[in-house]
């Protein structure tokens, strides 16, 4: 069994903050807002969460082999 990753940089695509944030287990994360730049981030159109568009680890239930999808996991 594969052990899960529970913390992902997210990377501002506005400003290039990075941010080392720890991931839920139990939720995709919708929305983040940048510590540095305060833009608001949703993820990208083929994306469950802001982790798996702008981090450096794909949320918990993706690694886990969920085909999370947007809404499976939320």
């Amino acid at each position: 069994m594969k052990d899960i990753i529970l913390k992902s940089t997210i990377t501002c695509p506005e400003c290039g903050h990075q941010e080392t944030e720890q991931m839920p287990t139990d939720a995709c994360q919708y929305f983040y807002q940048c510590k540095s730049c305060d833009v608001v981030l949703k993820p990208t159109a083929d994306d469950c969460c802001v982790f798996c568009s702008y981090g450096t680890v794909p949320c918990p239930p993706i690694q886990e082999g969920s085909d999370c999808g947007g809404s499976s996991c939320c």
